[in-house]
């Protein structure tokens, strides 16, 4: 019995070999096991997944084949090998997975996140800039009023002696800029519906996370109302329906809601790691008070020396390329500062920093998320001096991330408000 269970295992191995080799020089790779591949190296590592990707790396180069299951995966690196695949290359890899999951996360690709790169998503790209996403200034008095009210609950806080979670603050601040500028409106704090929204903004986090193998369906968002997407003219090669509504709004409530969140998080958790860079910056803001990814490849690619498959997923690992010493001096070092004087900006152009993407899929509303970080940041820093909750020191605070889309921080920021001037 034992030597037939044998047999079985072993009379499939030569099919999947051959279905190895047939692919030529492929890039650098780590001994995979039979049918999984490299899914049992993700399985026994704790780390979250930028990370274990970014270990990878270190031993077998910037750009890394990994196999899961069938599934071929190409892993980048560092910024010269980003480029190639989304400046030279980018319209051989600007395509995205099509899976059930997908599909259905995506109202059957009728989103901009998930849909493939055709005439359908450049229209309702443009669609989405010219209506939504392109209207920064318009939505300016929004951002000014909810940083606003922001500031007054922290006074309040600070006025009562009690901590301030930082994590949940960035959060509802960010969530309700972006319902009112989405969906034209602002629920209450403590209400039901703001309740609904942030469980709904937990749960979709998590089955994004995991959106490869998801086969249910996001039969929330046919509640939310649309009534705050405004469009203007008519004239589309196709007819504009409610699901595509829904699924453009649920780019923009998880993307916008999300990042800006965990983007201020991180930022106010660094700064306070490194006090003295806490008090350049706020001196800074006082002396200018007025400043109040994975993608797919459709075709077989040929990269130089290595051969990519036909429909591989290609995932860039923005978090390692921002620790690569090849594109920065002390990477594992926090200083702002290199930044002062330097021709290197986050919009698409320098790959050496992609936080919202570069080429044909950049993210649509990075002028919007910049515009949020940017105000809510410097009201934190020009109203406020921040400290330690009592018996902590900076050197409690972790920087492990949770795993998902979004790397948020693992451990809530819970920090003291002093209002300046008091």
């Amino acid at each position: 019995m034992a030597m037939l269970l044998i047999l079985i295992f072993l009379l499939p191995l030569p099919f999947f070999l051959f279905l190895l080799s047939k692919h030529g020089n492929l890039p650098p790779s780590p001994p995979a096991l039979p049918l999984i591949g490299h899914l049992h190296m993700q399985l026994f590592d704790n780390s979250s997944p930028h990370i274990f990707l970014w270990k990878l790396s270190q031993k077998y180069g910037s750009l890394l084949y990994l196999r899961f299951g069938c599934k071929p995966t190409i892993v980048v690196s560092s910024a010269e090998m980003a480029k190639e695949v989304m400046k030279t290359r980018d319209l051989d890899f600007c395509g995205r997975p099509d899976n059930r999951a997908s599909r259905r996360l995506s109202y059957n690709g009728l989103d901009l996140a998930f849909a493939p790169y055709d005439g359908y998503w450049r229209e309702m790209r443009k669609l989405c800039v010219v209506n939504l996403f392109g209207r920064v200034q318009q939505f300016r008095p929004i951002r000014e009023d909810e940083v606003g009210r922001l500031m007054e609950k922290i006074c309040q806080l600070s006025a009562d002696s009690k901590p301030v979670n930082i994590s949940e603050a960035t959060t509802c601040l960010s969530s309700t800029i972006i319902c009112r500028v989405g969906f034209g409106k602002r629920y209450a704090e403590e209400g039901a519906e703001r309740s609904r929204f942030h469980g709904l903004l937990s749960e979709s986090q998590a089955l994004l996370s995991i959106f490869a193998s998801l086969t249910i369906s996001l039969g929330w968002v046919g509640w939310i109302d649309s009534q705050g997407f405004t469009i203007d003219g008519g004239d589309f090669p196709f007819d504009l329906t409610a699901d595509h509504i829904k699924a453009i709004l649920m780019n923009v409530f998880l993307a916008g809601t999300e990042t800006s969140a965990a983007a201020i998080t991180w930022a106010m958790s660094f700064l306070m790691k490194h006090p003295n860079c806490l008090k350049t910056s706020q001196d800074e803001i006082a002396t200018n008070s007025s400043i109040v990814t994975a993608s797919r490849n459709t075709w077989k690619v040929q990269h130089r020396w290595y051969e990519i498959p036909a429909k591989s997923l290609v995932f860039v690992n923005a978090w390692a390329i921002g620790r690569d010493p090849g594109a920065w001096e002390n990477p594992q070092e926090f200083r702002p500062e290199r930044f002062i004087d330097s021709s290197i900006d986050y919009k698409g152009l320098h790959f050496e920093l992609i936080p919202f993407g570069a080429g044909r899929r950049i993210c649509p509303g990075m002028r919007m998320g910049v515009a949020t970080v940017e105000l809510a940041l410097a009201n934190l820093l020009y109203k406020f001096d921040w400290e330690m909750p009592a018996g902590m020191t900076e050197e409690d605070i972790d920087f492990d991330a949770l795993p998902g889309v979004t790397a948020h921080k693992k451990t809530h920021l819970i920090l003291v408000a002093r209002k300046i001037g008091d």
